[in-house]
């Protein structure tokens, strides 16, 4: 019978791993075989939500055979509203309970009972730890309280591993787009290599780039990545009426772009698979020129730091617009010189 000594024990081994050099890869594995060793189970696994498709993706399991991890998919958000009611989900017979699914394969995999808890990052949950065993268990409070124990520090290396990467592909992405902007003049290709560079290091569906025409009426397309050629086709963006407070030099995140107010074409949004919209000011100098948009196809809170970094880079941008426009003005100037000049010339 396992005490709440084991279950010390265990924890702090997994504990101690985290003030070591030990990959992500490796800690994740050390908590689904701690599970399996200190409460005495089949198999354990750590799953990721893929939010997009609504389905559990394994990063980290032991005891389990290919065949079952291939026979089927949870629904990701049913599952974790129902284990986030309870705080855990305890399942007695796995081979016949409602919430659960594919109980063929469960009962041909040999599992008996299961005890599911989430795994939660900043109050989200991102991912649920299971629990599985060979013969019926009623799992008890101290078990579901390791067990959560455990997602937590799973959920701690996944949350380190991501913002070493985050921080990585930031830098990444700035210096890239700084190099650009002092490489080229060429402000369509600086904007159409920043959206492309957006979208993959932020993970989201789309970006785009509209400045405003000359009448500030109308935001005009620049660059955009990931947009379909008949939404980019469906009509003129109003600067009043296209979430105009970001060209007043303010932010703006859309939570839901099919439901909310001061969104234009919210049919043709929810036709693109567009959700949530982070908007952004760019400016030359104090004056707002335009906007960068990301698009998210899944509901998404945008953090303070993700809103920062996207602001600076649509000021990269803005810079990288008036360094072209002062080269334009340049030449301008450099030709009505040479003009002057030669009617200077003629005189003699």
């Amino acid at each position: 019978m396992t005490t709440k000594n084991d279950y010390f024990k265990a924890f702090c081994k997994v504990s101690k791993a985290f003030g070591t050099t030990i990959r992500e890869e490796e800690l994740l594995d050390l908590i689904v075989q701690s599970a399996i060793d200190t409460m005495k189970g089949k198999a354990a696994s750590l799953f990721l939500a893929d939010e997009e498709k609504d389905v559990f993706v394994p990063v980290a399991q032991k005891g389990l055979s290919e065949n079952y991890l291939h026979a089927g998919t949870e629904r990701a958000r049913k599952t974790v509203a129902d284990i986030l009611e309870g705080g855990y989900l305890s399942i007695l017979d796995a081979a016949t309970d409602p919430r659960v699914e594919n109980h063929e394969a469960k009962k041909a995999e040999g599992i008996a009972s299961i005890l599911v808890v989430p795994v939660m990052v900043r109050d989200k949950a991102i991912g649920i730890l299971s629990l599985y065993t060979d013969s019926t268990r009623d799992f008890s409070n101290d078990d579901a309280d390791f067990l959560t124990a455990l997602a937590e520090q799973g959920g701690m290396a996944i949350e380190h591993a991501r913002l070493i990467d985050q921080i990585k592909g930031n830098t990444k992405l700035f210096h890239d787009l700084s190099a650009s902007v002092n490489s080229t003049l060429d402000v369509k290709e600086i904007l159409h290599i920043m959206s492309v560079d957006i979208a993959h290091v932020f993970d989201i569906k789309a970006v785009s780039v509209r400045l405003l025409d000359e009448d500030k009426k109308i935001l005009k397309l620049v660059a955009s990545h990931g947009l379909s050629e008949k939404y980019l086709d469906k009509g003129p963006i109003s600067a009043e009426k296209s979430i105009a407070e970001a060209l007043k030099g303010n932010p703006v995140v859309i939570k839901d772009a099919t439901t909310e107010r001061g969104v234009q074409y919210k049919k043709e949004k929810k036709e693109e698979g567009i959700v949530s919209i982070l908007c952004v000011p760019i400016k030359a100098r104090e004056d707002v020129i335009g906007v960068l948009r990301l698009y998210s196809e899944v509901q998404r809170e945008f953090t303070d730091d993700e809103i920062m970094l996207v602001t600076a880079l649509a000021h990269q941008g803005g810079v990288a617009i008036q360094n072209a426009s002062m080269y334009l003005m340049l030449q301008d100037d450099m030709e009505a010189l040479k003009d002057e000049i030669w009617s200077h010339k003629s005189w003699f």
